[in-house]
């Protein structure tokens, strides 16, 4: 492995060059998750930065975490009778059944998926 140098006034400098980063919003979930890891997992926070692997582990929680909560907000859905019957009667009642359901699904998703060790 060649290191090139470019001299700046006095002194050389190394041309080193970071491999690119995935680019866009790592949402909700994986900012929970880098918060979670900076906070209780520094060595692991630290290590997944210089490796260069924490942006791309971010982006997965996050999908992650969406597709778990997509999933788990329709199987509760189903057990619990939420259906397009009930949304046509009463659509309030519909609204606060299927905001019950997420609202179990995102803390079960957060718990398993975006605060594991």
């Amino acid at each position: 492995m060649d290191i090139t140098c470019t001299k700046h006034g006095d002194y050389f400098y190394p041309d080193l060059v970071l491999p690119p980063q995935p680019t866009g919003n790592i949402g909700r979930f994986g900012r929970m998750r880098k918060k979670f890891l900076k906070e209780h997992q520094p060595d692991t926070f630290a290590l997944m930065l210089m490796e260069n692997t924490l942006t791309e582990h971010l982006f997965e929680i996050d999908r992650q975490a969406k597709e778990q909560i997509d999933l788990i907000t329709s199987q509760l859905a189903l057990a619990e009778g939420v259906t397009e019957d009930l949304k046509a009667r009463d659509q309030l009642e519909w609204i606060c059944r299927m905001n019950s359901c997420r609202a179990r699904a995102e803390e079960q998703v957060v718990r398993e998926i975006v605060f594991r060790s």
